[in-house]
């Protein structure tokens, strides 16, 4: 049964700039009706920009220390973003907030896949890439961002992960499933 078809009622109870929230009335598998509160988002784009070509024997990458309240202060995080709405391109929203965050452009983008981020409670997707193959762009954070690039190399930050000085979810899956591409090019 898809989750459309799952779906028997909905009562909307916040619409904000980034998320809605609505409890929905769901049959579930095995026919009993219930109530599951969702949280709506349009999907985000999460990127490793590599400085070195993917083939390179540890190419250095760019990661964000960026102020998260929700997070308790300052994370190391791969730069990411949400589109600007459920229909917006994935690899553009990707691009765009590559060069928002970091003031690099990518010249190549490879998908790396995707994640559900808590399927617990909401819908939220994102997509990951690796960038390359960089050049000059024009950062602009918005006004809410507060963060810096953190030059480092790919075995420094999958150090960093196994060693929980990273925590932010997205950040770790694209890490891990650039480094596994990588090993797929040799």
């Amino acid at each position: 049964m898809s989750d459309a078809a799952a779906r028997r009622g909905r009562r909307l109870v916040h619409d904000g700039r980034v998320v809605r929230l609505a409890v929905d009335t769901v049959a579930f598998p095995d026919g009993r009706l219930g109530e599951v509160e969702l949280v709506e988002h349009p999907g985000a784009a999460a990127i490793l920009p590599l400085l070195d070509p993917p083939t390179s024997d540890d190419p250095r990458v760019i990661l964000l220390r960026q102020y998260r309240y929700a997070g308790g202060g300052y994370l190391l995080e791969v730069p990411a973003g949400t589109r600007d709405s459920p229909s917006e391109d994935w690899e553009a929203c990707a691009r765009r907030e590559l060069e928002e965050e970091t003031g690099y452009a990518a010249g190549r983008l490879h998908e790396l896949g995707d994640i559900l981020t808590t399927p617990g409670f909401t819908d939220e997707r994102i997509r990951l890439y690796a960038a390359w193959d960089l050049r000059p762009g024009a950062a602009a954070a918005d006004a809410d961002e507060y963060l810096e690039c953190v030059p480092t190399t790919l075995s420094a930050a999958l150090e960093k992960a196994l060693e929980g000085a990273i925590r932010d979810a997205k950040t770790l899956c694209t890490l891990f499933l650039a480094d596994a591409w990588r090993d797929s090019l040799r």
